[in-house]
């Protein structure tokens, strides 16, 4: 059964995932022994430290595949970018330098600020899906803004945004504040799909199994196989339909008795 990563950080040098060949093709192994057939890779591109342009992206992943067939992983890694919401994201855009998460443009990951939600994402999502593009928002759990406030996100849904969870934020590795989150949701039908966003680094690593056999444990087996068909749809730029509730109001404490 193919299974999909939409986010990971495995090309080497060119952000803060991998350092070097070596380190990718472990990360590679990693996946592959964690179930993954099929991985988008997808540097950061845009925020404010890393740009990394359409034509070397595609150039490095192609010399990645390579490498990989040559170590007998078999794994099937395809170009992306992990796009941070910018001023610059528009000029990208028409300057043809933008990666996708499949040929035909349909969608692609969108990535907020980690502390805040700028006065400008509505107007920006309203401008990517006037360009028939379904922004795909990366680890919202993991914004402070939206972690405050979840019901944040829903203004975003709305707009028919798709939202991805951290894997490693629901199975707990990020703290359980964040956990609950994810669960949250997920429970509210809110999330389309995990991903590992791995890297190199402590706490990033590929935890996709544990997660999806997490949420087959704690949502059914149907949820679980849902999640997986949604990353597939994804990367072959089919329709994704998510039927969500808005996340239950918090009741106010009175005089912090209850």
């Amino acid at each position: 059964m193919p299974v999909v990563d939409l986010h990971c950080h495995i090309l080497p040098g060119i952000d803060d995932g991998s350092k070097s060949w070596e380190v990718s093709l472990n990360l590679a192994r990693a996946a592959v022994a964690d179930g993954v057939t099929h991985a988008l890779c997808t540097p950061h591109t845009l925020n404010g430290r890393y740009t990394n342009h359409k034509q070397d992206v595609i150039k490095l992943t192609e010399e990645f595949q390579d490498r990989i067939d040559q170590a007998g992983i078999p794994l099937t890694v395809f170009p992306g970018h992990e796009v941070r919401l910018s001023g610059g994201l528009t000029e990208a855009l028409d300057n043809d330098d933008i990666l996708f998460c499949d040929e035909d443009g349909h969608y692609m990951l969108l990535e907020l600020p980690s502390n805040e939600v700028p006065h400008y994402t509505k107007n920006m999502v309203y401008e990517l899906t006037r360009r028939g593009i379904t922004p795909i928002v990366v680890h919202p759990e993991r914004n402070k803004e939206i972690l405050a406030n979840p019901q944040k996100l829903q203004e975003f849904l709305e707009m028919g945004v798709l939202v991805q969870i951290t894997a490693s934020s629901y199975t707990g590795l990020f703290g359980k504040e964040i956990e609950e989150c994810s669960r949250e949701f997920i429970k509210a039908g809110q999330c389309a799909f995990f991903a590992s966003d791995a890297h190199d680094l402590p706490r990033r690593q590929y935890q996709l199994s544990e997660a999806l056999d997490k949420l087959a444990k704690e949502f059914g087996e149907d949820k679980k196989q849902k999640y997986i068909d949604n990353a597939q749809a994804v990367i072959n730029g089919d329709p994704v339909y998510l039927n969500w509730q808005p996340l239950p109001k918090k009741r106010k404490k009175f005089l912090g008795l209850f």
